[in-house]
C-alpha cells in the first residue's frame, strides 16, 4: 500500500476512534486488532503494521480502494437518513423495507460515519441467539469474551442506556432465524424510550412478519406491534437519481446516460458497472 492510502485509512480510523469515545472501544469493534495497533495507525508510526493489516482495518472503517466513486443523495438515501436521524433523536422504531440494488447499506454506513452513538450491525442466516447478540456487543464497542447470553443482553442494554441518544441498526434482519428474531422483542422492552431501533432489508421481511402473524406463531404479534403495525417502503431508484449519479462520475453525455438507465433495472450495482465499462471505453 502506498502512503497516500494509508492516510486515508488512519484518518477513517481516527474518526472512527472519535465516534466510538476511544481507542480501547474501536478496538472491540475491530476484529484481531489491538488496541496499541491502533494507536500507531492513528499516530503515523506504520513502520511494524504490514499492508495486510492495514487493509483489514480500512475495510472494516469504511475505506476502499476506488475513491473515484461520487456518492449521490438520492431520494431514497435522503429518506433513509431521515428515519434514522428521527429513530436516533427519539428514540423510535422504524421496520424499512426497499429493493436490493437500491444503495440501502451504503446509506446506512454513511450515516453510521457520520453519526455517534449509531451502530450498524449487518446480519446473517447462519446466527444464532449468541452469535447476534456478540455482534451488537462488537458493534457498540463492548468485549463479549466470556459472556452467557444472558449476561450479554445485560452489558448490551446497560451500555446503550449510559449512552446518549444511540441507534441500533439491523441490517438484512429478513436473514435471522425465529430464535434470533425474538431477541429484538426483548431489546425493544429493555430499551424502550432509550434507544431507536431500525429494522430494514428487502419485502421479505414484511413478508415474514405477515406470515408469522397469520400462522400465529410466537413473537409476530408482538414484533408487528413494536414496530408501530406498519412498513416503510423506500421507494428505489428513478431515472432522475440515475442521471444524477452518471453526472456527478463523468458520464454527463445525455445519450450515454440514457444508455446507462435503460440498461440500469433501477439497481445501483449495475449502474456503477455500466459507468465504469463507459468510462474505460472513453
Amino acid at each position: 500500500m502506498n502512503k497516500l492510502q494509508k492516510q486515508q485509512i488512519a484518518d477513517k480510523l481516527q474518526a472512527w476512534c472519535e465516534r466510538l469515545g476511544s481507542q480501547n472501544a474501536a478496538a472491540n469493534t475491530l476484529k484481531n486488532v489491538s488496541a496499541a495497533t491502533i494507536n500507531q495507525i492513528v499516530n503515523r508510526k506504520w513502520d511494524l503494521i504490514s499492508d495486510e493489516m492495514f487493509r483489514s482495518v480500512g475495510a472494516r472503517v469504511g475505506w476502499t480502494h476506488d475513491n473515484s466513486w461520487v456518492t449521490v443523495d438520492t431520494r431514497d438515501m435522503k429518506m433513509l437518513h431521515h428515519l434514522l436521524s428521527d429513530a436516533q433523536e427519539n428514540s423510535l422504531v422504524f421496520a424499512i423495507t426497499g429493493d436490493a440494488g437500491t444503495g440501502k447499506t451504503h446509506a446506512l454506513r454513511t450515516y453510521v460515519q457520520e453519526h455517534k452513538g449509531a451502530y450498524h450491525i449487518q446480519c446473517n442466516e447462519f446466527w444464532n441467539r449468541k452469535f447476534f447478540l456478540q455482534e451488537i456487543l462488537t458493534a457498540i464497542g463492548r468485549d463479549s469474551s466470556g459472556f452467557t447470553t444472558g449476561e450479554m443482553m445485560y452489558e448490551i442494554t446497560a451500555t446503550l442506556k449510559k449512552r446518549d441518544h444511540p441507534l441500533l441498526i439491523l441490517d438484512e434482519a429478513d436473514k435471522l432465524s425465529d430464535q434470533v428474531l425474538y431477541f429484538f422483542i426483548t431489546i425493544y422492552n429493555n430499551l424502550e424510550d432509550h434507544c431507536g431501533i431500525i429494522l430494514i432489508a428487502t419485502d421479505h421481511l414484511e413478508k415474514k412478519v405477515k406470515r408469522g402473524r397469520k400462522l400465529n406463531k410466537k413473537g409476530y404479534n408482538e414484533i408487528y406491534s413494536r414496530i408501530g403495525r406498519k412498513f416503510v417502503e423506500l421507494s428505489g431508484l428513478n431515472p432522475a437519481d440515475i442521471t444524477a449519479i452518471c453526472v456527478a462520475n463523468g458520464v454527463q453525455d445525455a445519450a450515454r446516460v440514457r444508455e446507462v438507465i435503460e440498461d440500469s433495472e433501477m439497481d445501483l450495482r449495475r449502474i456503477k458497472r455500466k459507468i465504469h465499462a463507459l468510462r474505460n471505453a472513453a
